[in-house]
């Protein structure tokens, strides 16, 4: 699958990225839920949420909206994509913890298993989302936008952003724990794995704001 580029192929994506996106916040709540800590970025937005009158989800969206400001000031083009990841996936978080469909666990054989399915329901998300090509979520784009600034590789740039988000995090009363650890090292894996499947595994263009314009202004 090529990037889009008729107006068409761009609408037809649009329920490719949009089921990644409620398919990434049901991994995010199941993460959470499972009660052994929650991935590193996770870790920050509950701990924000400890001192802020704001619901998961909003901090989710208020996090998103400054990582999209700053990896733009730092040379990284968003897409729609970008954007709707920063606004609907806060949404979804919310409108599933809103629900309680998604059970907190406390016996410890299901919160390894929930754990690793909250994991694994991630790995789909973002292959989705990825693979419909409208747009690198806001915190991949900031860790492409600080490895073009520095001229680093990607991992010597996400393992300090981890470790910073984690840290702050925990000071502000978020869940660190072992399946923080866990969710950080195997992530990755489970993405690759799905992109590989999906035969989307090779570095790919995603399309930005400038790009979806020209398409829609075209006759």
């Amino acid at each position: 699958m090529d990037i889009p580029t008729t107006r068409s192929s761009v609408i037809l994506r649009l329920p490719i990225l949009f089921a990644g996106f409620f398919i990434l916040g049901i991994g995010i709540v199941a993460n959470l839920y499972a009660t052994l800590g929650t991935s590193p970025w996770g870790v920050l937005h509950v701990g924000l949420t400890n001192v802020t009158p704001f619901t998961l989800g909003q901090i989710t969206q208020i996090v998103g909206l400054v990582i999209v400001i700053s990896s733009w000031l730092l040379g990284f083009s968003p897409g729609f994509g970008t954007i709707a990841n920063m606004i609907t996936i806060g949404f979804f978080i919310d409108v599933i913890i809103d629900w309680n469909i998604i059970p907190t666990q406390t016996q410890i054989t299901w919160q390894i298993t929930q754990l690793i399915l909250s994991i694994i329901i991630l790995g789909v998300g973002v292959f989705l989302y990825l693979r419909a090509q409208l747009g690198a979520g806001p915190r991949d784009g900031l860790m492409v936008a600080l490895a073009s600034r520095f001229s680093r590789p990607i991992s010597q740039i996400r393992v300090p952003m981890d470790v910073i988000v984690v840290v702050l995090g925990f000071l502000l009363g978020g869940p660190l724990g072992v399946g923080t650890v866990i969710s950080a090292l195997t992530l990755g894996y489970f993405i690759q794995f799905f992109l590989k499947i999906g035969q989307f595994d090779k570095p790919s263009d995603q399309l930005n704001l400038l790009g979806l314009y020209q398409i829609i202004k075209r006759k």
